[in-house]
């Protein structure tokens, strides 16, 4: 069985990977910045007392994330899988969406977008690469989005997000071409528009099918895809 951190596990598609990996038997290192207010992971720790560890991580904050290292650190010695899942969206949140068009745009809300979205997962993956070197063929999976590719991007809002995902991508694409060196895989997994308070009630696809894909995806890398962006059903993601 594997370790596996998931952050932005409290709710979403995080809360449906977290229950996933549980099912399979794994021991799962569950992050979220209030994890004491996190009522679907304590419902899921009562089941699975032994496999489900609550970490306070707020990858806004570099203080946060190496206190987070340090506990995941003392209950284990190698993480198999790390999953950038935390993030936000315009609207889903405090986030506000008139910031996001043109004429209500502002340096703030894009710096905030870019400090959660881009940097935050960087300083995470390299915060854990430690544990992440210790294992097997450990994977590094960052949820971007198909709003990050250039080729795709057809629409003008919502700008922060949008840039913060494809910041993401070439963080991600260059913490790839160094940690393969180590053996270590990333890739980043554009996990469809999911019924989650992000994807809103109108989005197509349920987040068990998602996260399925998701894990089905991390389980089956081979070092050649090292770097890549795909779908969670893994077909390519053009940059």
């Amino acid at each position: 069985m594997k370790n596996i951190l998931i952050t932005g596990a409290n709710r979403g598609l995080g809360l449906e990977l977290t229950r996933q990996y549980l099912e399979r038997g794994n021991t799962v290192f569950a992050a979220a910045r209030q994890p004491e207010a996190a009522t679907d992971l304590h419902q899921l720790q009562s089941q699975y007392a032994d496999k489900l560890h609550l970490v306070q991580l707020d990858v806004t904050d570099e203080a946060s994330i190496e206190a987070a290292r340090q506990t995941v650190a003392g209950l284990t010695n190698q993480l198999d899988v790390l999953v950038n899942n935390a993030g936000i969206f315009p609207g889903a949140g405090p986030e506000d969406p008139a910031k996001q068009h043109l004429g209500g745009l502002t340096a703030g809300n894009a710096l905030t977008f870019l400090k959660v979205n881009a940097v935050g997962p960087l300083l995470v993956a390299q915060a854990f690469l430690d544990l992440l070197k210790a294992a097997n063929k450990a994977r590094i999976v960052s949820l971007s989005s198909g709003q990050g590719s250039l080729t795709w991007k057809a629409s003008a809002e919502p700008y922060h997000y949008s840039a913060s995902k494809a910041a993401l991508n070439m963080y991600m694409r260059a913490l790839a071409a160094e940690v393969g060196t180590y053996g270590v895989i990333s890739i980043l997994v554009d996990p469809g528009w999911v019924q989650i308070g992000m994807g809103g009630s109108t989005a197509a696809l349920p987040p068990a099918e998602s996260a399925k894909g998701i894990i089905r995806l991390a389980e089956q890398l081979h070092a050649e895809e090292n770097g890549s962006f795909v779908t969670w059903q893994g077909q390519p993601v053009p940059w």
